[in-house]
């Protein structure tokens, strides 16, 4: 069966390697120019772990687990605030684990043979009939399949025209830094790695995690208010915003280069698209359920799609698609879309600020270790 994938990132690789190892003929579309993955780093949870397993391509994460350290929610001193019990956890349900984008990226698209991928080739619209689906780059046609796999991220223009009375993305109104760094020598992280600190003044937070053995992942989150400055100025107001903070933050924050800071404007989907197939279109990724990265699921959830869309093709014809594409949407939407409004009511509440972020820290502290421990581990349930 001929299967078009369009979009080359961390969902659309692992789907087309599936799709291709289960005897497809299978092409990616990708709009950059080279096939590549910019970025920091990305934590992936058990259950994207267990998923990448699933395609065989789990290789990569089995060296650089996250160590068994109580992490969890802090206050911007360091202070416990809601403390979880990782080691046990991972027994539970697995193991989680922070890569570098860019070679995970590598990592994952290494089975696919260099000849499926077509680079400068953006696709703009799709026609779709009852014996197939053409893709349109530069208002021509350039293949014909039995099935197209949209993956082309958080700004879908596909995701727009498959569904064109869907409001789209929404801005979070949150300013996302990410920067990686080799460990600082002398610096001590031990009491917050793996662990997120808030701030109930202002409502910014800082994440910090483990990226192998020799280098960390760092990101803040803080209320964005206009467009979202350069790297440099971003830089100087994070240090503002931490200035009596743990001392670790400052200490990782000014000794990672600019050129290696990452600024986002935080957004996600303003509501749960209806359905994540259409026809013989399915979509995966950031491009069927952006959310916050406030559960840190959206890596984790592409690689469930790719997993479950890969099954439900895997001894499909071309008279099949439509309905094996409905069985998908079946499996996927229900937990996607959860999780997606979970973390947007995440991202809600630990940006509070005054009474309301006072009521939610001792909330918090009165949380027993064992109960948060438990409901992480529900999440990393697939």
């Amino acid at each position: 069966m001929r299967i078009a994938v369009v979009g080359a990132g961390l969902g659309g690789v692992p789907a087309a390697v599936g799709l291709y190892r289960r005897g497809h003929e299978v092409t990616v579309y990708e709009r950059g120019a080279e096939l590549r993955e910019a970025g920091t780093a990305v934590v992936i949870m058990p259950n994207g772990a267990r998923a990448l397993d699933e395609l065989g391509l789990g290789d990569h994460l089995r060296d650089q687990v996250m160590p068994a350290v109580s992490g969890g929610l802090r206050d911007r001193h360091g202070r416990p605030l809601l403390v979880t019990d990782v080691a046990e956890a991972q027994r539970a349900i697995g193991t989680s684990v922070a890569v570098s984008r860019t070679e995970l990226h590598r990592a994952l698209r290494a089975p696919l043979p260099a000849e499926l991928v077509r680079t400068g080739t953006p696709v703009q619209r799709l026609e779709q009939d009852g014996s197939g689906v053409t893709l349109i780059s530069d208002d021509r046609p350039v293949t014909r399949a039995d099935a197209v796999i949209v993956a082309d991220g958080i700004g879908s223009a596909l995701r727009g025209l498959l569904f064109p009375r869907h409001p789209g993305l929404r801005r979070a109104g949150r300013l996302d830094l990410r920067g990686t760094l080799p460990r600082p020598a002398g610096a001590d992280v031990t009491e917050v790695l793996a662990s997120i600190l808030v701030d109930r003044r202002d409502g910014s937070m800082f994440g910090l995690f483990p990226v192998g053995e020799h280098d960390l992942y760092w990101f803040t989150d803080s209320a964005l208010r206009g467009a979202p400055p350069e790297p440099d100025e971003a830089r100087l107001l994070a240090l503002s915003l931490t200035a009596d903070w743990h001392p670790a933050v400052r200490a990782l924050i000014e000794a990672t280069r600019p050129s290696d800071i990452y600024v986002d404007a935080i957004a996600c989907l303003a509501e749960p698209l209806p359905s994540f197939a259409v026809g013989r279109v399915a979509l995966l990724g950031d491009a069927a359920h952006a959310m916050t990265p406030d559960l840190g699921q959206g890596a984790s959830q592409a690689f469930e799609d790719a997993a479950a869309v890969t099954r439900h093709l895997a001894d499909a014809g071309p008279a099949d698609v439509a309905g094996r594409l409905r069985r998908y949407d079946a499996e996927r939407r229900p937990r996607a879309n959860s999780l997606m409004l979970a973390s947007s009511r995440q991202s809600w509440l630990m940006s509070r600020t005054g009474a309301v972020a006072w009521l939610r820290d001792c909330l918090l502290r009165a949380t027993p270790r064992r109960l948060a421990t438990r409901r992480l581990a529900a999440m990393w349930r697939a």
